[in-house]
């Protein structure tokens, strides 16, 4: 068993020895690898160095440069401030000179003044020598003056008297003539007032029955009243001559049988009398082609009268009138028309004359009444209220009739105007005397009181005189006085004046050499100023090269400091792998002498264990087989144990290089493994080529140069700008989001605004035309399916008496006045302060015209209207007209009339 135990024991020891060799060879290899490392890091070093000795040259080189520029600033600033100081005292001298002269000047100029003074003095002195002289004369002239003045007022006085009783009596009598006038002139002023009552009321009947005589002739014109058919055949009379013209036209009624005469017509009155039936057969196809309606046309060359009436004893029965054509009047050839309408029909005075005759004769005839009455044949009667608001049949006798009262009311206004002419002349002629009569009392009370001043005034005159001549000598004694002082004075001055020329000859001379030295030191002033200022530009060129030196200086030492640390940096990593290996190496010097104790140990213990074997060689030749066994069994475990010793150091190699390797990439690239895991290439495998690119990557990147150490000022720079102009963009969009919101907003309220004013639009412009055209109706609408902002806008029109149409088809005229009732309608609703209009009423006739001017007249009151206008309607509605004329080739003249100042006077 000890045999075992020592056997035991040498495995054992022999196990362990392996195991520590195999360590050593472990340490050995770790050893190694950190020579090699060591050696890179030296060379690295050692490239620092070099490095660190081209950034020393380098900053040495900027060094010096910056000491030879400190050296030439600090002399060129030396020289400035030396040429400044020079230039002070240079511009003191000239400061100094410059006040010399101008003291020089002042001195000169007081001289001049007080020799100017002097002179003045010595001028104001002969001056005040001459008018004593004159005093004196003038005093000997009042002197004699005064008596002869004296006995002269004592004269005056009485005639003045005298004449001042005149002038009583003549007031007297004046007042009194005054009085018989005014008297005379207000009676004639009462007179006139009452005629211009009767003018007025004459004035305003007139242009009532003017306006309408107009409305009547522009009815007949149109043809109002009749159908329309009868209208657009009547506006074809110059197109076709043939055309005479309504029944109306042709014959003249009596006012007291118009009633009866339409009655006996009935429709008949708006029938178209014709030359031939060729004409009408021309106005029937326009009736046709244009679909105006049906007429009745009556041609002259084929209406027959009917035979004379037979029943003659009908036309003597009570009440009876006669038949109802001889109750007309016309020209002959329309006599046989007539007697076709009206031959037939019988005209009694009243409706028992109409009923009796009618009875008496078996209800055969038509007969008509003066109030309107109509018995039919076979026995009905037609009758009533007579409603004829056209009155077809007596237009023209009104119309005749009216014009014959404007006429009349004309004649009578113009005589009134002479009358009222001769009454104001002869007002005028009394206020004129009047005037002259007052003037003449002024005049009166005028010499009145001049005769009465003369009086005060001669009398104070005689006591002024007396004391006048004792002020006199008095005076001529003080003027003699004066004069002797005033010859003292002159010579005195004269003397001074001398001195004060003296004084200028000198200081002038002065003066003149101070300008001379002043003239030579500013040439110096502007050299030494030109001196300063190119010192100045070269000492600003010098410290903005000095700051660029200072600059590359900072960037020199930020990069030797760099490489500094860097070096710093590789030494302490070199120290540190030289302690590891200290460790190492002691560790293997340990391992190597526990090696050897442990041979020692092994051979001691064979010699001992050879001794027991030879006696226990029975039992190991027995015990072989488990010897061999266990032994191959050990040697297999040792080898095991071997591999797993070398695979551990093995792995510990692996994880030492593994975490060089990933502190060399975080200090060299500043990434971390799993970074450069993620940003590796699969297809990099070769690892001499990995090294190749590496080397160029390196080269490409000592190509770039220098850091930029401004580049995180400049990104900071960028960041900012960037987020300002991030910041104005969102504002922009917000700005655009608030404007669109806006917009939908206005757009919204447009389009209320616009539907609630077009509305009443449309009805001002319906109210605008019914008075513009005295009838129809005008509307506005919008075009259909399209945007109301943008929508278009019809017109439609019916001027009285016709049908609905689009504005497009009216004629000219009528186009006209529907755009001029949109214009006023808009006027209406929103009055302008002022308008300018341009001949647009110049496509009107007459009647619309004056309603035209009529309405504008209307609008007045809020708007101030300009007109140009060639119509004469439009000028009778104005309150002034304006008028340009040239009596003269290239000479305009302006021509006034003011409505409203002669309705005033009026």
């Amino acid at each position: 068993r000890e045999l075992e135990v020592r056997r035991q024991e040498l495995s054992n020891a022999s196990v362990r020895k392996e195991k520590l060799e195999g360590e050593i060879n472990v340490l050995k290899e770790q050893f190694h690898g950190a020579e090699e490392r060591k050696g890179q890091l030296k060379d690295r070093i050692q490239s620092l160095k070099e490095e660190l000795s081209e950034y020393a040259k380098e900053r040495e080189k900027q060094r010096e440069e910056r000491n030879d520029s400190e050296e030439k600033l600090g002399q060129i600033i030396r020289e400035g401030e030396e040429a400044k100081r020079d230039l002070q005292v240079l511009q003191q001298k000239i400061h100094t000179f410059n006040n010399k002269i101008e003291y020089g000047k002042s001195e000169i100029i007081e001289t001049l003044n007080e020799r100017a003074s002097i002179k003045t003095k010595i001028s104001r002195y002969d001056t005040m020598l001459e008018q004593i002289s004159i005093r004196k004369a003038e005093l000997n002239s009042r002197l004699l003056k005064a008596k002869t003045e004296e006995t002269k007022q004592e004269e005056e006085l009485i005639e003045l008297n005298k004449s001042l009783e005149e002038t009583k009596e003549g007031i007297q009598e004046t007042k009194r003539r005054i009085v018989l006038a005014e008297a005379e002139a207000r009676e004639k002023e009462q007179n006139l007032e009452k005629k211009d009552k009767t003018f007025t009321d004459m004035q305003l009947a007139y242009h009532q029955q003017k306006s309408k005589l107009d409305s009547m002739k522009n009815m007949a014109e149109r043809y109002d009243g009749y159908g329309n058919s009868i209208k657009k055949v009547m506006e074809m009379r110059e197109t076709y001559p043939g055309l005479i013209g309504v029944v109306a036209d042709i014959m003249k009624v009596e006012k007291k049988y118009e009633t009866a005469i339409e009655t006996a017509l009935g429709g008949n009155i708006q029938n178209i009398v014709t030359e031939d039936e060729e004409t009408a057969k021309k106005a029937i196809e326009q009736l046709k082609k244009n679909k105006w309606g049906r007429a009745t046309f009556l041609p002259l060359k084929s209406v027959k009268a009917r035979s004379p009436y037979q029943k003659e004893k009908v036309l003597k029965e009570e009440g009876v009138i006669g038949t109802a054509d001889t109750l007309v009047e016309a020209k002959e050839k329309y006599q046989s028309l007539l007697g076709y309408l009206l031959g037939a029909c019988i005209v009694v005075k009243h409706i028992d004359h109409g009923i009796a005759l009618s009875k008496k004769y078996g209800y055969s005839l038509r007969i008509v009444t003066l109030e309107g009455e109509n018995f039919i044949p076979g026995g009905a009667i037609s009758g009533g209220a007579f409603k004829n608001a056209s009155n077809l049949l007596g237009r023209k006798r009104e119309i005749e009739e009216t014009k014959k009262r404007v006429k009349e009311m004309f004649l009578s206004m113009d005589k009134l105007l002479l009358e009222m002419k001769k009454d104001k002349e002869e007002r005028e002629k009394i206020l004129g005397e009047l005037e002259e009569k007052k003037k003449e009392l002024q005049e009166q009370y005028l010499l009145h009181n001049t005769a009465f001043h003369n009086v005060t005034k001669t009398n104070e005159k005689l006591k002024e005189a007396k004391e006048a001549f004792q002020e006199l000598q008095k005076e001529k004694e003080e003027l003699k006085r004066q004069g002797e002082e005033i010859e003292e004075n002159k010579t005195e001055m004269k003397e001074e004046l001398r001195q004060s020329e003296e004084q200028e000859q000198k200081m002038e001379s002065q003066v003149q050499e101070w300008d001379t030295q002043m003239e030579d030191w500013k040439g110096k002033e502007e050299k030494k100023r030109e001196q300063v200022s190119s010192l100045e530009i070269e000492i600003a060129a010098l410290r903005q090269k000095r700051e660029f030196q200072k600059q590359n200086e900072d960037r020199v030492e930020h990069g030797r400091k760099k490489l500094e640390k860097e070096e710093r940096e590789l030494i302490q990593s070199i120290e540190n792998l030289s302690m590891e290996q200290s460790k190492r190496t002691k560790k293997i010097l340990e391992m190597e002498e526990e090696v050897e104790k442990t041979a020692l140990f092994c051979s001691e213990g064979e010699g001992e264990l050879k001794g027991k074997i030879q006696g226990r060689e029975e039992c190991q030749i027995k015990q072989k087989e488990f010897f061999q066994q266990r032994e191959e069994l050990a040697d297999r475990k040792a080898s095991l144990e071997k591999e797993a010793f070398r695979l551990n150091s093995q792995r510990e190699r692996l994880e030492e290089t593994s975490e060089n390797n990933r502190n060399y990439m975080w200090e060299e690239y500043e990434i971390t493994f799993h970074k450069a895991v993620e940003m590796g290439k699969k297809e990099l495998t070769d690892l001499s080529q990995i090294k190749k690119e590496i080397l160029t990557v390196k080269e490409a990147i000592k190509k770039l140069g220098d850091v930029n150490v401004n580049a995180i000022e400049d990104y900071k720079d960028l960041l900012e700008r960037y987020e300002f102009l991030k910041g104005q963009r969102d504002d922009l969009v917000a700005a655009e989001e608030a404007l669109r919101n806006i917009i939908d907003e206005l757009d919204k309220e447009m389009r209320l605004q616009f539907q609630e004013k077009f509305k009443e639009i449309q009805w001002e412009f319906d109210q605008v035309f019914k008075e513009l055209f005295g009838g129809g109706k005008g509307t506005l609408e919008l075009m259909e399916e399209e945007d109301i902002l943008e929508a278009g806008i019809r017109i439609t029109a019916q001027p009285p008496g016709k049908k609905l149409q689009n504005m497009m088809q009216l004629s000219g005229g009528e186009k006209a006045l529907a755009a001029i009732a949109l214009l006023f309608a808009i006027q209406n609703l929103k009055p302008s302060p002022f308008c300018l209009l341009d001949e647009i009423e110049a496509a009107l006739d007459e009647s619309n015209v004056g309603r035209f001017a009529k309405y504008l007249h209307k609008l007045t009151t809020h708007t101030q209207f300009i007109v140009i206008t060639h119509r004469r309607g439009t000028m009778e509605k104005a309150d002034r007209l304006y008028g340009i004329t040239m009596q003269e080739k290239g000479v305009s003249t302006l021509v006034s009339v003011d409505f409203i100042d002669k309705e005033l006077e009026n």
